[in-house]
């Protein structure tokens, strides 16, 4: 068995981890069973620069490290989208490098999940459909940017914190990412590991007609690209599905 560990803040949408462990399993590409294991770390929920700053700071992480140990994780995920790119690029890889140093093991967060999922999916022009307020949006669109993506819209639905995202019915998810697509993007993409995405994604994307990234779809993938654990699931999206020209 192989198990992956998160480190998720506070409480809203970790419930997508264990229907993402229950859609992996029994479809592997290779053998063995993949666990998915979440802890959590508390701060304040607020989608505010000095709040984020906290929020993903050494020491936090430290503990949310601590919390995983039991569960000997193969790798380490930094569950929190707006957590990481709020240092920016390079303060975001120095956040991945300690964290994994003090784990031991591999370490990413959501942030560079997505932009590697995008590269994935030769991803280059994007869409971004925020939940955040207008600046905090802006940041993780300035992070993808020094990814190599260009976003070509940016939108921010100006909900202050996670506990208010959490809240967000199936309907209004679909709504966020439908409505602020964009014709020259090649993806929508939808930060915020507070919102629940994995069960909306085939139909966001059906009605797209274009690939989905959402934060808990990308962190999944990212702890499966770090532990070699690629898996095809159709109900989570292209990123899930056989890459081009595979089998």
């Amino acid at each position: 068995m192989t198990t992956i560990g998160f480190i998720y803040p506070d409480h809203a949408a970790e419930d997508d981890y264990p229907l993402a462990e229950q859609l992996l399993g029994g479809m592997a590409v290779d053998e063995g069973d993949i666990r998915l294991a979440v802890e959590h770390i508390y701060g304040t929920d607020k989608h505010a620069v000095a709040e984020l700053l906290d929020l993903g700071s050494e020491a936090r992480l430290a503990d949310g490290a601590a919390l995983l140990a039991k569960h000997e994780p193969a790798a380490v995920i930094w569950a929190c989208t707006s957590g990481s790119f709020v240092y920016g690029w390079e303060g975001a890889r120095d956040q991945a490098d300690r964290l994994a140093a003090v784990a031991g093991v591999p370490a990413s967060s959501t942030s560079f999940a997505f932009v590697h999922a995008a590269r994935a999916l030769d991803v280059k022009r994007v869409a971004v459909a925020a939940s955040y307020p207008d600046d905090i949006a802006r940041l993780f669109a300035d992070f993808l940017e020094a990814g190599g993506l260009e976003v070509v819209s940016m939108t921010s639905a100006d909900i202050v914190t996670a506990a208010e995202v959490g809240a967000m019915s199936p309907e209004a998810v679909l709504e966020l990412a439908v409505s602020h697509d964009h014709p020259d993007a090649d993806a929508v993409l939808v930060p915020d590991t507070a919102m629940r995405t994995l069960a909306e994604i085939n139909a966001v994307e059906a009605a797209l007609g274009k690939p989905v990234l959402t934060a808990n779809q990308v962190t999944v993938w990212e702890g499966l690209r770090l532990t070699g654990r690629h898996r095809l699931v159709r109900s989570l999206g292209a990123l899930f599905r056989p890459l081009r020209g595979s089998a």
